[in-house]
């Protein structure tokens, strides 16, 4: 019997003992409740017996038994005057009998209900630690692997280059393919780093006035080719108005890249249409990215931000990835007081990932000062207090 087999049979045994401890506990209750009200209607009969004898022998003293016995009344039957048990006195000891097998009604199942609660609570937290301890195996496992097949197939590369003479598209083949090994270590490094420090960080990062249309035109600008390369086929639409938000230029710079990184790798197709769209709602402003991938089912959509979690069976997942990129967006959006959602794509197949983020009345006046971090924004992002430049969509292929 494994552990986990060996927990639910501990738990059963448990819960089982439980009901039955409550159930005993009810009827035993219940039994004495009984006997007691039995008992003492017992006693009583006898007192009224005891009490005729007594007013019989002295008809003079009926005073003086009823003071000594109050749960009797006098009844006057063919001309002489008995005791009998008074039936409000029998009413009332019945009453108190039903009112304590009410009560044992009540607080024998509230008991079993808040032992069952806690060992639910206990069962599930033991389900999450499993759960987040499995996926850690798995991200081990999924880094080693990130970092251990770009450093073999770099390290054939270029013992090929060294070995033997190539021509100059096959070197050029070969630089490539390096390049891109190189650039899938960067990320997967960049990934891990970037969740260490967001989980150690103590205070929220700085965050500076920004432009957003041209803090996402930027970065589309820079990460286009490479996305490209793998396939990407990205259509961007920027706000026709301008989009003020505070934001850290630097960590969203990870977070847009995940985005785009998960979209492209989870459409399996040659061609991968990615739709990048800004827009304002009132005093928000959002950042769409629609991909045509295989989408994402609805029990799934709640788990996709949860580190180390990854969509799919594990042994016959064919994603790379080591399941921190949805994560760190979801935790870096957070930090700058807004949030990021998973819904289906209204255009059809796949997934439309959204960030939401607080629209800032101006860059200037009220937006905080430009912190350091600020000095590694990239490109096309405004600095707080400088003029905003329109949007040139021949920067990243975009459309305004």
């Amino acid at each position: 019997m494994n552990r986990h087999t060996a927990t639910r049979v501990a738990f059963t045994v448990i819960v089982v003992f439980v009901l039955a401890q409550v159930t005993w506990w009810i009827m035993v209750q219940g039994r004495l409740a009984n006997e007691l009200r039995d008992t003492t209607l017992a006693a009583w009969e006898r007192d009224a017996r005891t009490a005729n004898d007594l007013l019989q022998a002295d008809p003079a003293a009926e005073a003086t038994v009823l003071a000594r016995y109050p749960h009797l009344r006098p009844v006057v039957m063919d001309g002489a005057t008995r005791l009998e048990l008074d039936p409000a006195a029998r009413a009332e000891v019945e009453a108190r009998s039903a009112a304590t097998r009410r009560m044992l009604a009540f607080e024998g199942p509230f008991f079993a209900l808040v032992i069952l609660g806690l060992l639910l609570f206990i069962a599930g937290s033991l389900r999450a630690e499993r759960d987040l301890k499995r996926r850690q195996t798995n991200f081990l496992g999924a880094v080693t692997h990130e970092f251990k097949t770009p450093i073999s197939t770099l390290r054939l590369l270029v013992q090929t280059l060294r070995l033997r003479t190539l021509g100059p598209e096959r070197q050029q083949d070969y630089l490539r393919r390096m390049e891109g090994e190189i650039d899938r270590l960067e990320r997967t490094s960049e990934q891990v780093l970037a969740s260490a420090r967001l989980e150690q960080a103590s205070e929220p990062p700085p965050l500076a006035a920004a432009e957003f249309n041209h803090v996402v035109q930027g970065l589309i600008g820079r990460l286009r080719p490479g996305l490209e390369l793998r396939g990407a086929q990205l259509r961007v639409h920027y706000s026709p108005e301008p989009l003020p938000v505070a934001l850290d230029a630097d960590a969203f710079a990870i977070a847009l890249s995940n985005l785009l990184d998960n979209a492209v790798k989870y459409t399996p197709t040659t061609v991968k249409p990615i739709t990048v769209t800004l827009a304002r709602d009132g005093d928000l402003v959002h950042l769409h990215v629609d991909d045509e991938g295989v989408g994402l089912a609805p029990a799934e959509r709640t788990r996709v931000f949860e580190r180390f979690y990854r969509t799919g069976e594990e042994m016959t997942r064919e994603s790379a990835g080591v399941g921190l990129g949805l994560a760190l967006v979801k935790g870096t959006v957070e930090a700058m007081r807004g949030w990021v959602k998973v819904a289906e794509n209204p255009a059809g197949r796949g997934s439309r990932f959204s960030v939401v983020l607080p629209r800032r009345v101006t860059l200037d006046g009220a937006a905080p000062e430009p912190s350091a971090s600020t000095s590694l924004a990239a490109p096309g992002v405004p600095a707080a207090g400088q003029a905003t430049p329109s949007v040139d969509p021949a920067r990243d292929g975009g459309t305004a």
